[in-house]
Parts: C-alpha cells; sequence; structure tokens
C-alpha cells in the first residue's frame, strides 16, 4: 500500500436492521484531511477485543449467520433474539464503525508541530473505528512507538493494559488485599499476573483446563485453580483462604462461576470461625466483566448476607478516577 493517502477507503461497518438483524459489512468511506493537531495513520493492525465482538455482532446468534456480497465486499448477516434486539434497539438504522484501538504508520499530519514530528511514525491509538484502513487520530491520543516496533507487536496497547490495571485499581479504592480472575490464562489476564507479581498482590487464577494452569505457573503465578478437575472447589477454598482475596473479576458471565467464587471465598472466611446463620461479616464481592457465557447468572446463595455481584467496565472506572 502507497504512503499517499486515496481519497476513500474500507471502513468496517456495522448495522442493526429493522428486521431483527445485524449487519456486518465493508463501507468506502471518505478520508479526511487531519486538523492541526491531527494525524491520519494508515492502519496496519488492530486486535479483536470481546468487547469490539459485542459490538460487532450486537449478541448476535452466529450460528444462524449468512454471508453474501464479493470476495472484495462481503456483507454478514446474522439474527438478534428478542432480548439481544431489545438491548440494542437504539442502533437500529445506524450503520456504526467498530475497533476499540490499532496500531499503524502515520501518514499525514496537520499544521501542528506535535503532529508534524510523528510523520512516519509508527503509533498506537485508542480512538475507536479502528478497522479502517485510514483513521484519523488527535496527536494527544497517539502512542508513538519505540524505533522498529512491528505495528502487530503493539495494536493491543490500551485495553488489556489499562484493564488490568484498572482491576488493581479498584481492590485498592474499594479496600480489598488480593483478589481473583476467571479465563486467567488469557493475554489480559497473563498481563494481571504479572502486574500483581510486581506490586506483590496476592492473586487468584482460574482457568479451565491443564495446559492454562501449565502456562500460569511458569509464568510465576502462585495460586492457580482448574476448574476441569475433580478438586477445583477445594483448591479453591485453600487459594482464597492463603490470600484473604475477597474480590473477583469474571470474564464468564453466565452460568455458576459467580456463585462458586462467592461460596469458596465464603467457606474460606468461615474456616475455624464460629457458626452464624448469616455467615461471615466481611463483604465479598465478585464483578462480571465479559460475557463468555451469554447464559444466565446462576446464584445458588451458600455465602451469607455480605456479598455483592455487579458489572464493572473500565470507561466506567477511568470517569471515576
Amino acid at each position: 500500500m502507497s504512503d499517499q493517502p486515496p481519497s476513500q477507503a474500507l471502513q468496517m461497518r456495522s448495522l442493526v436492521t429493522n428486521s431483527q438483524t445485524v449487519e456486518v459489512s465493508l463501507e468506502e468511506v471518505e478520508v479526511p484531511d487531519p486538523g492541526p493537531h491531527q494525524v491520519l495513520l494508515r492502519v496496519e493492525a488492530a486486535p479483536i477485543n470481546p468487547s469490539d465482538l459485542g459490538y460487532l455482532f450486537a449478541g448476535a446468534d452466529l450460528t444462524r449467520a449468512s454471508a453474501s456480497g464479493t470476495p472484495d465486499r462481503p456483507v454478514v448477516v446474522a439474527p438478534l433474539a428478542d432480548g439481544a434486539a431489545r438491548a440494542a434497539a437504539a442502533r437500529v438504522g445506524e450503520s456504526m464503525p467498530v475497533g476499540s484501538e490499532g496500531a499503524g504508520t502515520v501518514v499525514g499530519a496537520g499544521d501542528g508541530d506535535v503532529a508534524r514530528a510523528l510523520l512516519g511514525k509508527v503509533v498506537a491509538v485508542a480512538g475507536g473505528a479502528m478497522y479502517s484502513q485510514y483513521r484519523i487520530a488527535d496527536t494527544a491520543a497517539c502512542l508513538e512507538l519505540p524505533e522498529g516496533t512491528r505495528p502487530a507487536e503493539a495494536a493491543a496497547s490500551f485495553v488489556n493494559p489499562m484493564t488490568a490495571l484498572g482491576m488493581v485499581e479498584t481492590m485498592r479504592m474499594e479496600g480489598h488485599t488480593a483478589l481473583a480472575h476467571t479465563a486467567a490464562a488469557s493475554n489480559l489476564g497473563q498481563m494481571l499476573n504479572r502486574v500483581c507479581l510486581q506490586e506483590q498482590i496476592p492473586l487468584v487464577n482460574i482457568v479451565r483446563s491443564p495446559a492454562q494452569a501449565d502456562l500460569l505457573r511458569d509464568a510465576g503465578a502462585a495460586h492457580v485453580c482448574d476448574s476441569s478437575t475433580d478438586g477445583f472447589v477445594e483448591d479453591l477454598v485453600e487459594a482464597f483462604r492463603a490470600t484473604s482475596a475477597t474480590l473477583a473479576f469474571d470474564a464468564i458471565g453466565g452460568g455458576s462461576m459467580a456463585g462458586r467464587i462467592l461460596a469458596a471465598m465464603e467457606a474460606a472466611l468461615s474456616s475455624g470461625a464460629e457458626f452464624s446463620r448469616y455467615g461471615s461479616v466481611v463483604h465479598k464481592q465478585v464483578y462480571i466483566y465479559g460475557g463468555l457465557d451469554r447464559g444466565p447468572t446462576e446464584l445458588a446463595r451458600s455465602y451469607g448476607m455480605a456479598w455483592g455481584v455487579g458489572g464493572w467496565l473500565l470507561t466506567s472506572l477511568l470517569q471515576m478516577v
């Protein structure tokens, strides 16, 4: 691709229709000239974050998706269940760009000194609409990368790192001293493990296979609990007893994991304590921040009265701090 930007380029769009479907397509859009404090980025890499998938497909049933269009302009259409359609009602008829973050080369710049200094540089940007061939960005939103860095190496410079730091910040703000994390072998989970090791924060890593457990242990994780094993519950209780973790971040959402975490925390807190029909007085909190399981969240209450389950979003945290 030439460094000279074209007048038009492709952008991925997501459209929720009146017929209760979501339509994902490539559209040709104008490539604008950058303003004084802006640059034009040729996007060369962009990650697919779980939040991007939710935005892109709006909770559609992808097992019933169909493809049409041409090889150069493919179109994917998938139906929305009633609940997903209600949640996306405000989007009906509005074709929306997608992509939280990405990286590429600055091929155009406005008249400002900072903008001109970025010409030819590889930068990372978190500005939305990054599933595009070209993207205008404010210079303040650009992270200039060291010379020789490939865009693919830096495309995920914002969402996962800031989420890991945000989880630790939430722990401190709410007075907890340790935390737990599900889907802990993910890229985010591995980042959180490194942050907690560096900060000497006890972390309970919950994974779903022996291979994932080995990956984290090899990376220095002290507490890894594999939900595929027969001894998972006992291991989880022991990990909470060892760490005194009373806060968890759950990427799964649906199913019984949030409730099992709360029950294990309660069992660890109640071990050797005087019996109370109201359970321990220590507050236990699980925040659901993902939706790997889109089913209902199941809570079989067996953890007293001092507990909470809520949603957690990085952007909401950033607005608070």
